[in-house]
């Protein structure tokens, strides 16, 4: 059945979620969801393929929660949750939880979230009571398991979402440990947005004869997204944001940086401008990070800058523009940042601000989405006089480079994908309190500038080694002009 003629009410659901359904305005599934929730209602396991905003979590917590509803347990045990969800950051964690409480509303089944940054004893308290889906990351789970008030033996259905993210963020040994306390009969549902070698790998040994949905090309863009591309010097790029948020009288942006560091400074200088912002990345305290998110989507804080860590798990209804300060190092976390915008069908833009030295990286993503990102003039700027000198930059990773996949080993620079630090970690201490596990480095592992976890600042290579003879448009032609001259001259 195709999704043009698929609604909700044939998807055979239980009452009590066709009733949440309607209260949230909802008749007809997204594609993800007409295809994904009868695999999952069937019982098989399942690889899904979706691009980020296309309703991939109603795809699995309705049919989980249809599911736990029909097959009840006479004698549920506290701390023994019958469903486990997994995911990569707190902020996708708390999200997926909403989704599960939204629709599960009118339905008996508990639900809990748990993650790190925050104090661990309330949800020792909560682990007393019944629990029958756990939405949790993976450390702040292992710290539980580690005091022995969660009991994975229960887990009848597992869920790992945004696994490609998981990977990234090196949760592979955690993952694995994780497995290793669940029942081996089991239902396991694995969702990415992008495919890599080592998800296929991971759905290879955890998935059995899945059933599979991909509903979008792999590591395609959403066509409703209208991207573009400004060329400007770094020192001038704060100035032309604060100039793009005020001339185009921007309500809602989402700005990505590259560092923490970065997306500090330039907060302090959006609000220098006039301009309310907040910055949000592991640094920032847990309360700190809802709050910035709580009046980013209410719309009283109309600009919030986020490091990486915020590309995945933002879902941010009608969000209109993203904006990229600094391009990625790897091309897939461009898909990710833009995909906070263009969702469940709405329209949205991307706009990246592209100095020279990141015409490497914009070839490359452009080649990973097959397209060519248009590269748009900007003439009603003009830019500040007597600018000071650009303080130095650190030097960034190779183009496109990800950490290796080698054994997990301490020693400087190793680059090791299984031994970043977790979001949110600064140098190395002794954990003073079980709580703080979660944004400590663990043995043996490196501790990476700033808030690409696992991903090392490496030195750029020199021209040679950027495979000069690649006449790509964006470095072997002159830049155009970021505004006319003749508003460049207005500016002198």
């Amino acid at each position: 059945m195709s999704n043009t003629e698929t609604t909700f009410a044939g998807l055979n659901l239980a009452q009590p979620l066709m009733r949440a359904i309607a209260d949230a305005g909802y008749t007809k599934p997204t594609p993800v969801q007409a295809q994904a929730i009868p695999l999952v209602l069937a019982g098989g396991d399942l690889l899904a393929g979706a691009q980020t905003g296309t309703g991939k979590t109603a795809g699995f917590t309705l049919p989980i929660l249809h599911l736990l509803t029909a097959k009840p347990i006479s004698n549920p045990r506290p701390g023994r949750p019958r469903c486990l969800i997994l995911v990569p950051t707190r902020e996708l964690a708390a999200q997926v939880e909403e989704s599960v409480q939204t629709y599960g509303k009118y339905l008996p089944l508990k639900s809990m979230v748990m993650f790190g940054g925050v104090n661990i004893n309330p949800q020792i308290k909560a682990l007393r009571g019944q629990m029958d889906i756990l939405v949790a990351t993976p450390g702040r789970l292992l710290d539980h398991v580690g005091q022995k008030t969660l009991d994975l033996s229960g887990v009848e259905i597992l869920v790992l979402d945004e696994a490609d993210r998981m990977l990234d963020m090196g949760f592979i040994r955690d993952i694995k440990k994780i497995l290793a306390l669940l029942p081996r009969q089991r239902q396991n549902l694995l969702f990415s947005a992008t495919f890599s070698d080592e998800i296929k790998g991971l759905a290879d040994g955890l998935l059995h004869n899945p059933g599979y949905v991909e509903v979008a090309r792999r590591n395609s863009t959403v066509e409703l997204i209208a991207q573009s591309v400004h060329l400007v010097p770094q020192k001038l790029k704060s100035h032309l944001l604060s100039h793009l948020i005020k001339h185009n009288d921007w309500k809602q942006v989402l700005v990505f940086t590259r560092t923490k560091h970065g997306a500090n400074r330039l907060t302090e200088k959006l609000i220098a401008d006039g301009i309310p912002a907040a910055a949000i990345h592991g640094n920032k305290s847990q309360p700190a990070r809802t709050k910035a998110l709580a009046q980013f989507k209410d719309g009283t804080m109309p600009v919030l800058v986020a490091t990486d860590i915020a590309a995945r798990g933002l879902d941010i209804d009608q969000l209109p523009h993203v904006v990229n300060f600094e391009l990625p190092n790897v091309p897939e976390d461009y898909v990710h940042r833009i995909g906070r915008t263009g969702r469940a069908g709405s329209s949205g833009a991307a706009i990246s601000l592209v100095d020279k030295e990141e015409s490497q990286f914009l070839r490359d993503i452009e080649r990973l989405i097959k397209r060519e990102i248009p590269v748009v003039a900007v003439d009603s700027f003009v830019p500040p006089a007597n600018l000071p000198a650009e303080a130095p930059r650190p030097p960034r990773q190779a183009h496109g480079q990800r950490r290796n996949s080698g054994p997990r080993t301490a020693g400087a620079g190793t680059g090791n994908r299984h031994q970043p630090p977790r979001e949110g970690q600064g140098q190395r201490q002794k954990p003073r309190n079980p709580q703080q596990r979660e944004q400590q480095p663990r043995h043996g592992q490196q501790t990476h500038n700033e808030n690409q976890p696992g991903k090392p600042r490496q030195p750029q290579k020199t021209p040679d080694q950027e495979h000069m003879s690649e006449a790509a448009r964006h470095q072997s032609m002159p830049q155009p002009a970021l505004f006319s001259p003749k508003a460049a001259r207005r500016g002198r």
